[in-house]
């Protein structure tokens, strides 16, 4: 895809209007004569050497001011400045329409006794522009209870240990705010990520390659695209058309991009389909993540992308993202293009669908919130590293069990929309 032909189909993105961005280039005004020499003066001197001349000589001197608030560049700053060559950031303008739910989780363990451990993953621990977490409360009768951030940031979990497990149960509620994220391809303002986070998110994965097929696909697919949010969308359309989204897999699937990378099939559910997007574009060098969440309310897409009712409890959901400097963290869910075919019935050339496909190319519809980013993730307490996670974890002396096998503890998850 030319980059005239994305920017003009960005444009016309349903959710929001583009403000277009006119190109400006300036020169800086190098002085060519040296300033005017310093007249003698009567009084001694101070011993200092090479004084510069103060800024009101050199307005005069030249008859124009180098830079100016329009162009804050500075070639050699003053001592004890800071400035810097880095292109001007603008703080983010903060979104003015906000919904509020309360997620209700609710655990009722059987089947089990002696030791037991159980982990629930929390939203965000960090504000972000499309979803705050408010605050959390619970109730219930576990021996130790503990919020647990992990050390690298990338989530934070609820830990409830009890000495015998067979009559544990536990509520939590969790408030948080969200907003529509949009992405916005004419503003390029925005100010650059941590480099260790970017390197994180270039590095492979238990399940998520990017090397070998990940990266042959990647560049067969990315061809001779220079421009980033380009080679972006060019993945993004490519696993958009071919992966093919399976309701009858339990939970969000389980992100195995190796084995589908291996067998030549592509698909799955949420975590295999945008978990492929994620590992090509790290093959090629864009940093990448999936980022797991839940749906929490309708959506104003297609039915099949929301809630119907409150019950969140099989509502999990993965959506991805890719960096781009100046752009910042870029919103996709490729995922959601193939569920509204599979489950909307809507065939590869309906119109409805080419907007739809348009529009999860940089907007994530707020009816759903994020838990956390991390993959490979060692939970507190438990030996093994669970690829992601996403339902609840328990862990007793009948052995590991997580939510998507209902013999092994009940729990139910619901939202419901509130006025604060």
């Amino acid at each position: 895809m030319k980059r005239r032909d994305f920017l003009a189909s960005a444009a016309a993105l349903s959710l929001f209007s583009a403000e277009a961005l006119a190109a400006k280039k300036k020169t800086e005004a190098k002085p060519t004569s040296k300033p005017a020499a310093k007249p003698a003066s009567s009084k001694p001197s101070t011993g200092r050497r090479n004084a510069k001349p103060t800024a009101s000589a050199a307005t005069q001197s030249h008859g124009t001011v180098t830079h100016t608030a329009e162009d804050p560049i500075i070639e050699k700053p003053p001592q004890g400045t800071s400035a810097t060559r880095l292109p001007p950031v603008k703080a983010p303008e903060p979104p003015a329409d906000w919904r509020t739910h309360e997620i209700v989780t609710t655990v009722k363990l059987k089947d089990v006794g002696g030791q037991t451990r159980l982990w629930l993953p929390l939203p965000l621990n960090q504000d972000t522009l499309f979803q705050r977490t408010l605050g959390h409360s619970w109730n219930g009768n576990p021996e130790l209870s503990s919020m647990r951030r992990l050390p690298d940031g990338d989530l934070e979990v609820f830990h409830s240990e009890w000495s015998d497990g067979s009559n544990g149960k536990l509520q939590i509620k969790t408030l948080v705010t969200t907003a529509d994220r949009h992405f916005d391809v004419a503003k390029r303002t925005v100010a650059p990520e941590r480099e260790d986070i970017l390197r994180r998110n270039l590095q492979a994965s238990q399940l998520l390659p990017n090397d070998g097929l990940a990266h042959q696909l990647g560049e067969r697919i990315v061809g001779r695209i220079k421009d980033p949010v380009a080679q972006g969308k060019a993945i993004y359309d490519w696993v958009a058309e071919n992966a093919v989204y399976d309701p009858s897999l339990a939970g969000c699937g389980t992100g195995d991009v190796r084995q589908q990378l291996i067998r030549g099939q592509y698909g799955g559910r949420s975590a295999d389909i945008n978990g492929l997007f994620v590992a090509i574009c790290r093959a090629i060098g864009i940093p990448a993540r999936c980022v797991f969440g839940l749906r929490v309310g309708p959506s104003r897409l297609f039915r099949s992308l929301g809630l119907i009712s409150d019950d969140a409890t099989r509502a999990q959901h993965v959506r991805a993202e890719f960096y781009v400097p100046g752009f910042g963290w870029i919103p996709v869910d490729p995922s959601d293009v193939r569920r509204a075919i599979a489950m909307e019935g809507l065939s590869d050339r309906d119109s409805k669908l080419l907007s739809l496909k348009k529009v999860l190319f940089g907007v994530w519809e707020m009816n759903w919130i994020a838990f956390n980013v991390g993959t490979d993730v060692a939970l507190p307490g438990r030996q093994s590293a669970l690829p992601f996670l996403l339902l609840p974890q328990l862990e007793s002396r009948e052995g590991k069990r997580d939510g998507t096998n209902p013999a092994s503890f009940e729990f139910t998850i619901s939202s419901r929309r509130v006025e604060l």
